[in-house]
Formats: C-alpha cells, sequence, structure tokens
C-alpha cells in the first residue's frame, strides 16, 4: 500500500499520484469548488468564500428562494453571469486528459459551472446540477439560462407565464441531489481508486462518498489547498495550489493539458 502524506508537491507525492493513477483499472475524480478558483470562480469555504460575505441561508437554500426569490437572483446572477464567462483552466484540462488516455472513468462533480465539459471531458456526474437552464416549480416547464437571466435582469426574478417561480436547475440546501448522484454512489462502489480534488469533503451526503469508497480498499488521493476531515486516510496527500499540482502530474504522466 501506498502511503504518502505530504504537505506540499514535492516530486515523490506526485510520483506516488502518477503510480496510483496509472495503476488503476477504475478510478474516478471528485471535485469540488476549489477547482474552478482559477477560473474566476469564487469558492463558498476558503479565505475568500462567498459565505464570508453572504449568508447561505438566504441565497442557498430552497426556503430562501421561497422568502425572498429576489434576494436569491441578485446573488446568483451575478455568479450565472461569472462562470458564462469562465474558461476551464489547467485542472479542468489534466482531468479531462486524464479520461481520454483511459486513467480516469469520468468525474463527479459538485460544481455547477460546466467547465469540466468545456474542457473536454466526456462522462460528469453533476450531482449538484448546472447553471444551463431552469425549471417553473409549478408547471415544470424547462427555460434556458439565457431565458431565466433575461426575466431577472427585466423583473429582478424570474416567473413562468403560468404565475410559477423559474428556478435555476441548481440543487439548493434543503433538496435532493440529483439522480447522477445514484449513478456516482453506482460507480465508486466499484471504484479502485478515488481522486479528490478541491473540495473540503465537509458537505453531505457527497463527502459519503469517500467512505463508501475505503470501505471496499479503494486507494485515495486527495488533492486540495486547504485540509479535509479524510486526509489522514489517504494514500496521497497533494496540499497546495491546483494549477502547479496538474502541470506537475501532466508531465509525470505524459499528458498533453494544451490538446485536452
Amino acid at each position: 500500500m501506498v502511503r504518502l502524506l505530504t504537505m506540499g508537491l514535492d516530486p515523490e507525492g506526485i510520483r506516488a499520484a502518477a503510480r496510483l493513477l496509472r495503476e488503476a483499472q477504475q478510478a474516478w475524480a471528485l471535485t469540488g469548488a476549489g477547482v474552478s478558483t482559477a477560473s474566476g470562480i469564487p469558492d463558498f469555504r476558503g479565505p475568500q468564500g462567498l459565505w464570508r460575505t453572504h449568508n447561505p441561508e438566504e441565497v442557498s437554500t430552497i426556503e430562501g428562494f421561497h422568502r425572498n426569490p429576489q434576494a436569491f437572483y441578485a446573488f446568483w446572477l451575478w455568479r450565472f453571469e461569472n462562470m458564462r464567462k469562465a474558461q476551464p483552466n489547467p485542472v479542468h484540462k489534466l482531468l479531462a486528459a486524464l479520461e481520454a488516455r483511459g486513467f480516469l472513468q469520468g468525474v463527479i462533480t459538485q460544481n455547477i459551472d460546466g467547465l469540466h465539459q468545456r474542457a473536454g471531458s466526456h462522462r460528469v456526474l453533476e450531482v449538484h446540477g448546472h447553471v444551463r437552464s431552469g425549471t417553473c416549480l409549478s408547471c415544470g416547464h424547462k427555460y434556458p439560462m439565457e431565458w431565466v437571466v433575461e426575466e431577472v435582469g427585466r423583473e429582478g426574478l424570474a416567473r413562468c407565464p403560468c404565475g410559477g417561480l423559474v428556478k435555476p436547475d441548481v440543487v439548493l440546501f434543503g433538496e435532493t441531489l440529483t439522480p447522477d448522484f445514484e449513478v456516482a454512489q453506482r460507480e465508486v462502489a466499484k471504484a479502485d481508486l478515488l481522486f479528490v480534488l478541491g473540495t473540503s469533503l465537509t458537505v453531505w451526503p457527497v463527502a459519503g462518498l469517500v467512505p463508501l469508497a475505503l470501505s471496499h480498499g479503494a486507494r485515495l488521493i486527495i488533492a486540495n489547498a486547504e485540509p479535509t476531515p479524510y486526509d489522514p486516510y489517504c494514500d496521497v496527500l497533494l496540499r497546495g495550489d491546483l494549477v502547479m499540482m496538474s502541470e506537475l502530474l501532466a508531465r509525470a504522466l505524459e499528458v498533453n493539458l494544451a490538446g485536452s
């Protein structure tokens, strides 16, 4: 068993992570908000995280959405525009390249920005939804996000012609996860390696994928700027800047980020 707990991105840690990825037959990546910060999308719990300046009870719960949809949209409209303009960074490109080379089966992501797909990843399980569309909570009609943004810009909120509020197809606190989560659980139950990147592993039930993987002997790589509750259980811990980690790991695995 490889176990290398390293507090930086030293060559030995990178080589150990590369070796585990080469040896794995059923590897999955699990990603969080830290993967997209280099693309200009703020995370939630980091030093510059959104929860330091915004109350999640108001802008990220289903109760808050119903209680004050204008405040919800005032917060999310800015985020939608930010995500629309963002471009994939080397972390997204690394995971797409690893999938293309057969080192990964796919990506399980808590992110809603769609940057994994834009980087070239083909199998992406979006357990917290996405920002490509919104759904009327009354009649169930779906609208493209461009329509939602236009309505919010004009009216302060998005309301369906039937009178119902249109909520973006993202999972808020208090809602169940998307059907992709059940797929993710089935895949992780078969995985021999879980590569965790850019997540604090404190939000459940997604964090539960890690003990699920460990319960049947899967290897675990954690790459994150901050500590996580599962650091003591991983085989390789890469603590540091994820962009630098991606570039070093791409070199070790001889994958081309520019072409991914």
